[in-house]
């Protein structure tokens, strides 16, 4: 099967256990001797398999291979894509049943990374994930005092509105928000209401 690893801990110097996000679901696996085989890493998408042991409550991950983006020896889109990916985790670990939609989102976004601004395939992921899970606040009323909103918009974690007078931070295009909620598309966005946007998501999804 494949799926994304979400995270990694260390365990007894070499060995590792690995969390991986397939259409399954979300898997908790073993890795044995860990430094002795080819390097994993958070973000990277893998063919793998899993063993089950009468022994142990975990299973173990084996068969390993590979299946690299085009972009993965590109730095700086790594490390972005590390950072969007690792919000996954923390989202879905006391989950129970996953639906295989967050795999596709991450599948989906992996494919447009390189092709345009990753911080806007990022967003427009993200916005498509608020509206799966029914939390997409598109009615723009403010969170902190319960006021409609008229004008330009302020959000916080979870893209939450608010005016922009209650958080005293970058107001966002109300025109460009509503835009992106109906389409999925940040094309009306300016590139500094995106690195505002991309900020906040890192807060947590």
């Amino acid at each position: 099967m494949q799926g994304f690893i979400l995270n990694v801990n260390r365990v007894k110097e070499e060995d590792l256990i690995v969390s991986i996000l397939s259409q399954n679901g979300l898997e908790t696996l073993y890795r044995f001797y860990g430094a002795r085989h080819g390097s994993i890493n958070i973000g990277f998408l893998i063919d793998f398999e899993k063993e089950s042991s009468p022994k142990s409550t975990i299973s173990r991950l084996k068969d390993v291979m590979h299946i690299g983006f085009r972009w993965i020896h590109d730095y700086k889109l790594l490390r972005l894509w590390q950072d969007f990916v690792k919000l996954f985790y923390r989202h879905l670990r006391d989950t129970d049943e996953l639906e295989p939609f967050y795999f596709d989102l991450l599948q989906d976004a992996s494919t447009k990374w390189s092709e345009q601004n990753p911080k806007r395939v990022a967003i427009e992921s993200y916005v498509k994930l608020l509206e799966y899970e029914g939390r997409l606040h598109s009615e723009f009323e403010c969170f902190l005092c319960g006021e409609d909103i008229q004008g330009d918009i302020s959000l916080v974690r979870a893209f939450l509105p608010t005016h922009k007078e209650c958080t005293h931070t970058l107001p966002i295009s109300k025109q460009a928000l509503n835009e992106l909620y109906k389409t999925k598309s940040s094309l009306f966005l300016s590139d500094t209401e995106v690195d505002r946007m991309w900020y906040i998501l890192l807060e947590g999804l």
